[in-house]
């Protein structure tokens, strides 16, 4: 791993734990093994540092795509929304500190091109998608509804762990049932496999 590696990752990391105030260039430099100067050289400044570091956080190595064509569309965002909450649940740490404080420090965040907003685009452009295959038969707002799905998977994700009696079900049934109550929603029918 590359210093510069080992700084984004350890400026995420501590970031995550003690908040803007906490992250001092020092803390970030020793729990990525380097000096201080090592830091400075390499994004000049620690908002550059925690910019990049938080939106490196936030981008998957591997999401998972939504097809250009749906044919299984409970599958398909079934999957989808599996790979999403995933990736919401592994990073809780950090966007719970980056909503804590985003009104104090709004410039280390990029909201344009975040991975919630790139998923956001996905989720609308396979919806669309649904709507001309003739897949989706409601009436609906792309957006609307791709941020009601979203909103769903990130309360589950944020708060499953603490308001305990309104996540009693397990994480995989609910999860179905979003998708299910999200395909009703929109008008998509009960067929599973369409298309070739």
């Amino acid at each position: 791993m590359s210093v510069r590696d080992q700084l984004l990752d350890a400026a995420a990391r501590v970031y995550a734990e003690v908040g803007y105030r906490g992250a001092t260039t020092r803390r970030i430099a020793t729990a990525a093994g380097v000096n201080e100067i090592t830091l400075f050289r390499h994004f000049g400044s620690k908002d550059a540092l925690l910019q990049e570091a938080i939106t490196r956080a936030g981008s998957s190595d591997d999401p998972k795509h939504l097809p250009d064509s749906p044919r299984d569309p409970f599958r398909e965002l079934r999957d989808w929304a599996r790979s999403h909450i995933t990736e919401l649940r592994n990073r809780r740490a950090l966007i719970r500190t980056c909503m804590g404080e985003i009104h104090e420090h709004p410039g280390i965040f990029s909201a344009e091109n975040s991975s919630p907003a790139r998923a956001a685009r996905a989720l609308c452009r396979y919806l669309r998608q649904l709507r001309e295959a003739g897949l989706a038969k409601a009436e609906f707002d792309e957006v609307t509804a791709s941020t009601m799905l979203m909103g769903v998977l990130f309360a589950d994700a944020m708060g499953r762990d603490i308001m305990t009696d309104m996540y009693r079900n397990d994480p995989e049934q609910a999860l179905d049932e979003y998708v299910r109550l999200f395909l009703r929603s929109i008008g998509v029918g009960r067929r599973r496999n369409v298309g070739g």
